[in-house]
């Protein structure tokens, strides 16, 4: 199991798909089902979900393919490039960054995100964080004509410059863990149910525009109707020094449930889980003799926060893995955890039958 995760993440690391612009994932994600057995379809969003027969609670079970990066906003006369943020990217992290200018498969341009020379610098300049609107990207082209002629307009997709990278032999380094990760994981879950012999209906799902605004996933669950939604992302890793008084969320500690989550920055949504869903994750965890990391966070959110809200309800919870790093272009994770948060989702799944009490004063 793990190395086909490590094979699953590294390869689609290596796949652009910005956030409204996931085509070239989906597809990827759609070929590995297929090579699995396993029969998806997706939305006009782009969703992608494949659905697994069963009985009892019906189950979505899913996570984001897209990631953050940038929209072009104008190009200079001079042929350099400005850009528009798209998620939370952390201007602190884009200086000297390597960037790739989507513009078509096998046609897509490489650049940098400048950094004024050193030598150039004031005393002052050199402790400051530069406005994304006042960086650009020079692809060494020279004008504008010549970037044009390259396929590149305003509007196209930029992301970091794809990277994965195994550190140590279980860490996992490099552009998009947040959340190639969560879709390495569902496909090994995808594996594993396609040939069960019972269980609970389950929709796995690959999930757009996560990073852009939370509600990709909400027509796709407007039209299954869940019971129960199990969503999978990265949990903050709190086990280095800028981080430790944020939690106890150990990298290599184990998978985790999140206890509560709130945005704090403006976007008034969040997830507190349904009683049934923190139940059952502690029982399969302690069953199957894996720990189980809870967190606690603000300024975390996750497209549950509306999924949650669909029909009369949806009983409902974030799980993840640990990771470091979060929004940079090289975040890192732990090959550990991401099998055992496979084997936590079987587990837990393997426990909802027909009789599985969604209400919440068995277990309050």
């Amino acid at each position: 199991m793990k190395q086909r995760i490590k094979r699953d993440l590294l390869e689609l690391m290596k796949v652009p798909g910005l956030s409204g612009h996931e085509d070239r994932v989906r597809r990827d994600l759609r070929d590995r089902l297929d090579i699995i057995g396993v029969e998806s379809r997706s939305d006009p969003l782009g969703n992608l979900v494949a659905h697994f027969p069963g009985y009892g609670p019906r189950v979505m079970l899913f996570t984001h393919m897209d990631q953050l990066g940038f929209i072009v906003r104008k190009i200079e006369v001079d042929g350099l490039i400005r850009l528009e943020r798209l998620g939370g990217v952390p201007e602190r992290a884009l200086a000297a960054q390597d960037v790739l200018i989507c513009v078509g498969e096998g046609r897509d341009v490489s650049g940098v995100i400048a950094n004024k020379s050193h030598h150039a610098t004031t005393a002052l300049e050199k402790y400051q964080v530069t406005p994304y609107a006042e960086l650009y990207v020079d692809t060494g082209l020279s004008c504008a004509a010549e970037v044009e002629a390259a396929g590149i307009r305003i509007g196209a997709a930029v992301v970091y410059a794809p990277q994965a990278a195994a550190l140590n032999d279980d860490r996992i380094c490099g552009t998009s863990v947040d959340d190639r990760a969560g879709c390495a994981v569902l496909l090994e879950v995808a594996r594993s149910l396609k040939n069960r012999t019972s269980g609970p209906p389950v929709d796995i799902a690959f999930t757009v525009l996560e990073e852009f605004n939370l509600r990709g996933a909400l027509p796709l669950a407007q039209k299954l109707l869940p019971d129960i939604a199990i969503q999978l992302d990265l949990m903050l890793a709190t086990d280095t020094p800028d981080m430790e008084a944020r939690g106890e969320m150990v990298l290599g500690g184990g998978p985790g449930m999140s206890l509560y989550s709130f945005h704090g920055r403006g976007t008034l949504n969040g997830v507190i889980p349904h009683p049934a869903m923190v139940d059952l994750f502690e029982r399969a965890a302690t069953a199957e003799n894996i720990p189980l990391q809870r967190s606690a966070q603000v300024g975390v959110l996750t497209d549950l926060s509306y999924v949650q809200l669909v029909g009369e309800g949806v009983a409902s919870v974030d799980m993840g893995f640990p990771m470091r790093y979060s929004h940079s272009a090289r975040e890192l994770c732990d090959l550990g955890d991401l099998v055992s948060l496979a084997q936590l989702l079987l587990a837990a799944l393997g426990q909802i039958g027909p009789k599985f009490s969604l209400n919440r004063d068995d277990y309050t």
